[in-house]
């Protein structure tokens, strides 16, 4: 993966709107889409965390970063957003990570794999 883009937002339709437009904006694949509920959940006026991550070329994650964190901005439900150009191998299986700790697009349990092309047992991430 040449780079990683995430943009956190609040509320699942805020979410799949941002993919939307993140997918259409450039040449990008969006490869996950994960939620997390916060602590202070009761204090929100959206009480649901939604990350979108996608994957591409710097440029193309870049221009995509900048049209989903536009959309959100625009709804009021923006949290932050991240560039990653260059993740390093070892830890590139983790952007397709979901909440359930599965690869939801590849409809498997997600294991790290090591170098000699054994699956590593990652019981902390299959409890979640």
């Amino acid at each position: 993966m040449a780079a990683l883009g995430m943009i956190e937002v609040y509320g699942y339709t805020t979410s799949i709107k941002v993919a939307d437009v993140v997918a259409k904006s450039a040449d990008v694949k969006v490869v996950a889409i994960d939620k997390n509920k916060p602590a202070n959940a009761e204090k929100c006026a959206v009480p649901l965390v939604m990350v979108v991550k996608f994957e591409g070329d710097a440029g193309a994650v870049e221009a995509a970063l900048e049209a989903g964190v536009a959309e959100a901005k625009n709804k009021g439900l923006y949290i932050t957003s991240k560039l990653i150009a260059g993740l390093d191998p070892s830890v590139e299986w983790f952007a397709h990570l979901t909440a359930t700790g599965r690869d939801k697009l590849r409809n498997n349990n997600a294991e790290s794999p090591d170098k000699n092309n054994n699956s590593k047992n990652n019981s902390y991430i299959k409890e979640i």
